[in-house]
């Protein structure tokens, strides 16, 4: 197994756990949705869509909606959001690396804090950008660097660095590596930010729902308690001192970014 496909395989383990986060992204989910300017009777790609908040948000507003993700047990969540909430999402097993459907299928393609845990960011772009139609939209939000999220993600790397040749998430967080990314195949790019409110007790209780449900965040703490519990301690002081900053009120503050962009 070479390192990209030992890194997915991480991956889809890691964020098999994912699921008590989702009430967080929902809210995140319907202004994408409405952001790409999805509407009744298009047909709409959510890639990495973990347990389906943006498909469902998409279908609310009257798309035909397909989802993709790597991880099984997401994919189970998925489907039973949908199934509750009375859509009728088709959801695939599947790499953003390599989206199995044909060119030019879907009328917008959108992606929530997913594609970009892809290791190589332009096969995961390309791919995305060639099943979207000529004049479709495509549209994703990402993590900042310098918001909380992203320094959580910059401190996992810094305890256990991913493989050569793959990229930090939080390149994603960049508005001139998004627009480097995207490149001459699109137009009318365009960012905003916003803020996601994530409730919790405390920074404690912040940086243990994170190490129970967020896939780097997982495997670090795993491979740590068994290795060295002294750097896991450190670690720990380090995500709940960074999170501190963005507590109040029993809630995280989590910026981030929306990305929209139409395909030419």
């Amino acid at each position: 197994m070479d390192d990209f496909a030992q890194f997915k395989a991480m991956q889809k383990q890691g964020w098999a756990n994912f699921a008590p986060l989702e009430v967080a992204t929902m809210m995140p989910a319907a202004r994408l949705a409405k952001f790409a300017g999805v509407r009744t009777g298009k047909k709409v790609l959510d890639a990495a869509c973990g347990t389906g908040v943006v498909a469902i948000s998409a279908a609310r507003l009257g798309a035909d909606v397909t989802g993709l993700d790597l991880t099984p047990e997401l994919l189970e969540r998925a489907r039973y959001n949908a199934g509750l909430s009375g859509f009728n999402i088709e959801f695939h097993e599947g790499d953003v690396e390599e989206l199995p459907f044909r060119d030019a299928t879907f009328d917008a393609v959108l992606s929530q804090f997913g594609h970009i845990f892809a290791p190589r960011p332009a096969v995961a772009i390309g791919e995305m950008l060639r099943v979207l139609k000529p004049g479709g939209t495509i549209a994703f939000n990402t993590w900042p660097p310098t918001a909380m999220i992203g320094r959580t993600f910059k401190l996992v790397s810094r305890y256990s660095p991913p493989p050569p040749g793959v990229r930090p998430v939080t390149e994603w967080g960049e508005e001139a590596i998004i627009r480097e990314r995207l490149g001459q195949g699109v137009r009318d790019i365009t960012v905003t930010k916003d803020t996601m409110i994530a409730p919790t007790l405390s920074p404690q209780h912040y940086r243990m729902q994170s190490e129970k449900s967020a896939g780097p965040l997982i495997k670090v703490v795993e491979k740590l308690a068994a290795t060295d519990p002294a750097k896991l301690a450190e670690l720990r002081r380090e995500i709940e001192t960074a999170a501190a900053e963005y507590f109040t009120d029993n809630a995280m503050r989590q910026d981030y970014l929306s990305t929209r962009a139409i395909r030419n």
